[in-house]
């Protein structure tokens, strides 16, 4: 089996704290505080090392916060093919409060320079002979173009390798022009992407119909603890489960685009790719560590994910 490349352009050192409740404009302190590995990309490569797929993680790391994100990724298996930049890669604060409530500060990370962006994309196209399916997930750092998602998935196609997308805003926007094999926006970054409000799942499913006709295979949308919608040439179904407690929703759309990766590989159908990635994500929600799967509790809940063929 060949790998999965997983593209990263902006990772960040992801700092998890806890608190009782954050109080804008007031000293908050923090009850415990954890540092991992983060990034969309990087996210969907941990997931996949855990179920024992072979993995080329490539984008962009520097300084002290990338080493610490290459050696993470060289623990758990990964192939490191990083391009090592001059600035110094982002780190992120996700603030859990007992409340309930999930806060998310992000750094805009390093600027790219047109050298780091040329030997990126060299590597790029060389490893794409090694792989299978080639996931671009996240935000696009500062100095690279807005349309490089577009630019990566047609380099991909030249080379007969399908790719799957998950960004958001006008990275999105402009990558999708390029017809990627998958999209999966959220409800949110579906709605930016319509430009208006989608209350309803039929507004959804419209919307997502909408880019199929428009040349994408595929549109999977993560609508949160409402459940998971799949639209493609199989027809549309929906998934979701029930009963869970989540602890720390961060991670779970990329744990959607990791199980939908190895469904992919594994040649498995439509329903069953969509009953493993709620899975999946949803098991991801039981933990406080993002992109840190409890295996058992994902295979016990593949046998009580509620499936809807809608059409």
């Amino acid at each position: 089996m060949k790998k999965i490349m997983t593209v990263t352009l902006n990772p960040a050192v992801d700092k998890t704290y806890t608190t009782q409740r954050l109080i804008a404009g007031n000293v908050n302190r923090m009850r415990t505080v954890m540092k991992i590995a983060g990034g969309k990309g990087v996210n969907v490569t941990k997931i996949l090392r855990q179920y024992g797929f072979e993995v080329a993680a490539t984008g962009f790391l520097g300084g002290y916060s990338g080493r610490f994100i290459g050696e993470e990724l060289e623990k758990c298996g990964a192939d490191d093919r990083f391009v090592y930049v001059s600035g110094e890669t982002r780190s992120n604060m996700n603030i859990l409060a007992d409340d309930g409530y999930v806060t998310e500060i992000l750094e805009p990370g390093p600027v790219i320079t047109p050298g780091e962006r040329e030997e990126f994309l060299a590597q790029y196209d060389e490893q794409l002979a090694e792989c299978g399916l080639v996931i671009l997930s996240g935000s696009v750092a500062q100095g690279l173009e807005t349309d490089i998602y577009a630019k990566l998935t047609e380099r991909a196609e030249k080379a007969s390798v399908p790719v799957y997308l998950d960004s958001s805003g006008e990275s999105l926007k402009y990558g999708m022009r390029a017809k990627p094999q998958m999209i999966k926006p959220n409800q949110r970054e579906l709605e930016y992407l319509m430009g208006r409000r989608l209350p309803t799942r039929e507004e959804i499913i419209e919307s997502a119909e909408l880019f199929r006709e428009q040349g994408i295979a595929q549109v999977v949308v993560s609508m949160g603890s409402r459940g998971l919608l799949s639209v493609s040439e199989d027809g549309v179904l929906f998934a979701r489960a029930e009963g869970i407690k989540p602890v720390n929703t961060v991670g779970c759309g990329d744990s959607v685009v990791a199980s939908y990766a190895m469904s992919y590989m594994m040649g498995e159908d439509s329903e069953q790719a969509i009953i493993r990635a709620c899975a999946v994500s949803a098991a991801n929600a039981t933990t406080l560590v993002s992109a840190d799967i409890p295996l058992e509790t994902a295979e016990e809940l593949m046998n009580k994910m509620i499936l809807e063929r809608i059409r």
